[in-house]
This record gives structure tokens, C-alpha cells and sequence, in this order.
């Protein structure tokens, strides 16, 4: 018993709790910024920049998908801008044209492209990776201190631990000028605070969690932690610090209730087949959405 928890069931609730946590983090300062929706536009403009950047190097390595999202995101900037000002529709019917035909197109490229030899393809891009994400050369809760066994688990959780590690650095080093910018950006802008750099920080910080998790949770999951997670802590509390941390336990519990709800959940009820955990996960994020807009003391703030 011990011997498969650790092997099949430990590594992908770990890679989808951090994943979660990764996309929260930068979640609650788009949300208070009224930007919410930007978490979302990074999920479908990171699938073509990952894909083209798997077609130039052959590989799904950090750097080559990072400066695929990059590029891919500074096409869809210049491509809204020009929607906006040639086709004379207002900037969000632009936005949401851009970034739906972006997707589509990634999409598309995927099916065009040979990606046997990897975890790419158009299921990964909706429902990402993660019931795969397995350490078969784990022999027990022993396997946690063997440095050699260790270096077995899949990349997916390096890759994850490396890009919280990234976010949680940066939002407590920089904890003071993205909130000033945050509440009172003329304010901010009075202190000599450089309020569009911290804008273009706090994007950059959601684009490497949506990066990151890409790959191993797909894009249900990325959207739904940007916003979920973060609007439901908002409901709970009107500190910042004390959002945040609220917005970190519901990612967590969402990514681990519904690892184990998919995986377990049918049976339970007499079925015979599991679900897919990112679109449980993303359900139960909603869940408990749903539950603080109901019962949170401050939801009627």
C-alpha cells in the first residue's frame, strides 16, 4: 500500500498542489487589479509559443517554451492592437478574438505536428499530464531520503518546485511596491514607483506559473487557479497577507481533494473508471468558490 501511494499517487498530488499554489500567487494580485481575465489570455496564448518552440528545438525544455510564451505573447499584443484600431471594436471583443484564434491555432499545430516522442498533444493541452506523472523507481516512504531514487522523479516536479520557489521569492521581495501599486496605483506612481513595471512583473510572474504548469496540468487547470483560489479568499478576509494565504490552502486543497475525488471518487459510487483529475480539480476549486460566496464573512463586502 505504501509502496503505490508513493509511486503513483504522491508525485502528481504534489506537482498539482504547487502547480495550483504557482498560478494563486499571481492570481490575487490580478484579481485586486481587476485583471483576472489575463490569467485566463496567458492559458491560450502559452499553447502556441510552446508548440512553435517545440517545433524549432525538438525539445519541451524551460528556456526554448519561455521564450516561445514570450513571443507568442508579444504576437498577440501587436495582433490586439491592431484588431482594435484597424477593425474599429472595442479592446476586450479584440482580446477575446486574439486569444481565441491563438489557441485554436496552437491547436491545430499540435494535430500537424509529430509529438510521439513527448507529452504534447491536443488531450494534454486541455487536461494536462498528470495522472502520468509517476515514480516507478520509488520502493516506499523509504524513497523520500535515497538522493538516487530522488533524482528519478519526473521533471514535471522540479520544474514546478523551481517556478514556486521563483513566484513566492518574488512576491515577498517585492511584497510592498505590488501592493501599494495594487490599492492606490497614483499613489504608488507619487512615491516614484515604477506602477507599469510592476504591472509587466505581475504578468510575467502568472506567465511563468501558466508556463510551468502547462505541461503537467494543462489549461483547465491554470485557468481556473488564477481565479478561483484567489477569489475565494478574497470573500474570506480584506487583509492582503491573510488573502494570500487563504488563496495558497484553497489551491492546495483543490489540486489534493480532487486528485483523489478523480481517482476514487467513482468507485465510490460504483463506477469503474476514474475521471480526469484536472477537470475534477478545477471543479473543486469552483466548489469552494461556490461555498465561500455562501458562507465567508466577508462575501457581502
Amino acid at each position: 500500500m505504501g509502496y503505490e501511494f508513493v509511486a503513483l499517487s504522491l508525485p502528481p498530488m504534489v506537482i498539482g498542489m504547487l502547480a495550483a499554489m504557482a498560478c494563486a500567487l499571481p492570481g490575487n494580485f490580478l484579481l485586486l487589479r481587476r485583471q483576472a481575465m489575463i490569467g485566463d489570455a496567458i492559458s491560450h496564448v502559452v499553447l502556441p509559443g510552446i508548440v512553435v518552440a517545440f517545433l524549432v528545438t525538438g525539445t519541451i525544455t524551460a528556456i526554448p517554451m519561455m521564450i516561445g510564451a514570450a513571443g507568442a505573447a508579444l504576437v498577440s499584443v501587436l495582433l490586439i492592437e491592431a484588431v482594435r484600431r484597424y477593425g474599429k471594436v472595442e479592446p476586450g471583443a479584440a482580446m477575446g478574438v486574439v486569444f481565441t484564434t491563438m489557441f485554436a491555432a496552437g491547436v491545430l499545430l499540435l494535430e500537424q505536428s509529430d509529438t510521439s516522442s513527448v507529452h504534447l498533444d491536443v488531450e494534454h493541452a486541455l487536461y494536462g499530464n498528470l495522472e502520468s506523472l509517476i515514480w516507478l523507481d520509488a520502493l516506499g516512504w523509504e524513497s523520500l531520503v535515497d538522493l538516487g531514487t530522488l533524482a528519478l522523479l519526473p521533471p514535471e516536479l522540479f520544474r514546478m518546485i523551481v517556478a514556486f520557489v521563483l513566484i513566492a521569492l518574488a512576491t515577498v521581495l517585492f511584497w510592498r511596491p505590488m501592493a501599494l501599486a495594487t490599492f492606490d496605483e497614483g499613489f504608488a506612481r507619487s512615491l516614484g514607483l515604477p506602477t507599469g513595471l510592476i504591472g509587466l512583473g505581475i504578468v510575467a510572474m502568472a506567465a511563468l506559473a501558466a508556463v510551468a504548469a502547462f505541461d503537467a496540468v494543462g489549461s483547465i487547470i491554470v485557468i481556473a487557479m488564477f481565479i478561483c483560489p484567489p477569489a475565494a479568499a478574497r470573500l474570506m478576509t480584506n487583509r492582503l497577507e491573510h488573502q494570500v494565504l487563504w488563496s495558497l490552502l484553497f489551491a492546495a486543497l483543490s489540486a489534493l481533494i480532487g486528485y483523489v475525488l478523480a481517482g476514487y471518487g467513482p468507485l465510490w459510487i460504483g463506477g469503474t473508471a476514474s475521471v480526469s483529475a484536472a477537470g475534477m480539480i478545477a471543479t473543486v476549486s469552483g466548489l469552494i468558490l461556490g461555498i465561500t460566496a455562501l458562507a465567508a464573512p466577508h462575501r457581502h463586502a
